[in-house]
């Protein structure tokens, strides 16, 4: 039986290697038919959210399209009860050719096993 606490650390870690395959089929697989992903920007300071699994998978695909070597590592993970924070740090190579390599953290929340809401925050660089 499901319930709001079954999400385990192999889970999250799980989830996590897919995103650094790439693996979009089980990255939106890990998500509920209804659950929301949001990018740390976007227009109006909150973000860009994606609702559905066609909107995440359509948001990730264009993403890894942008910058195919995008990683994440130096992750660190806790999960208590339905919610869980990972800190990582995100690299890759821009479309225009800079480099992105910034500190940033996901919350998560979970039900029934799958992710219902990421939200993602990351330090921001200035030069």
């Amino acid at each position: 039986m499901s319930n709001d606490t079954d999400f385990t650390m192999d889970q999250l870690l799980a989830l996590v290697d897919a995103f650094n395959r790439h693996d979009l089929d089980a990255i939106v697989d890990a998500f509920a038919d209804d659950g929301i992903f949001i990018l740390a920007s976007g227009p109006d300071g909150d973000g860009t959210r994606f609702q559905g699994k066609a909107d995440i998978y359509e948001a990730l695909e264009g993403r890894f399209s942008a910058v195919p070597d995008i990683q994440w590592s130096e992750g660190k993970h806790w999960i208590t009860g339905n919610k869980a924070l990972s800190e990582w740090r995100v690299t890759g190579t821009l479309p225009n050719g800079d480099h992105l390599n910034c500190l940033g953290c996901d919350l998560w929340e979970f039900s029934n096993g799958k992710v219902v809401r990421k939200d993602t925050y990351y330090k921001q660089v200035i030069s």
